[in-house]
C-alpha cells in the first residue's frame, strides 16, 4: 500500500516537522509534552500525507487519468496532511495532556499515619 512517492512524501513531510520541533525542543521553546504532542501530530500527519497521495491519485485516475492523477494525488496529499495533523494533535493532547499525562507528572503521594 504505501511505497514509491507516496511513502516518500509522507516521511518528508513528517521527518521536515519534527526536525524543526526537536531543534525548538533543544532550545527550550517546547516543554516535553508540547513536544510529545507535536511528535504525534507529526506521525499522523506523515501518515495522512501518504494515505492522501495513494486515494487522491487512485480517485484522480478513475476520475481524469493522467492530469487528474497528478492532481488528486497533490489534493489528495494535503487534505491527508491536514486531517492527520489534527487527529493527531487531538489525540496527542488527550494523552499527554490529558488525565493520563498529569498522572504522570505527579509525583506519587506517600499516606502519612
Amino acid at each position: 500500500m504505501f511505497q514509491g512517492g507516496s511513502l516518500w512524501a509522507g516521511l518528508a513531510s513528517g521527518a521536515m516537522s519534527q526536525f524543526q520541533d526537536t531543534k525548538n525542543f533543544t532550545q527550550g521553546s517546547l516543554d516535553r509534552n508540547e513536544y510529545a504532542v507535536k511528535t504525534a501530530t507529526n506521525v499522523t500527519g506523515a501518515v495522512g500525507v501518504m494515505a492522501g497521495v495513494e486515494y487522491g491519485a487512485l480517485l484522480g485516475t478513475s476520475m481524469l487519468p493522467g492530469i487528474g492523477t497528478a492532481a488528486g494525488a497533490i489534493v489528495g496529499g494535503l487534505l491527508g496532511d491536514r486531517v492527520g495533523r489534527m487527529l493527531g494533535q487531538q489525540t496527542g493532547n488527550a494523552i499527554f495532556n490529558g488525565m493520563i499525562g498529569k498522572k504522570t507528572e505527579q509525583p506519587a503521594a506517600r499516606e502519612s499515619k
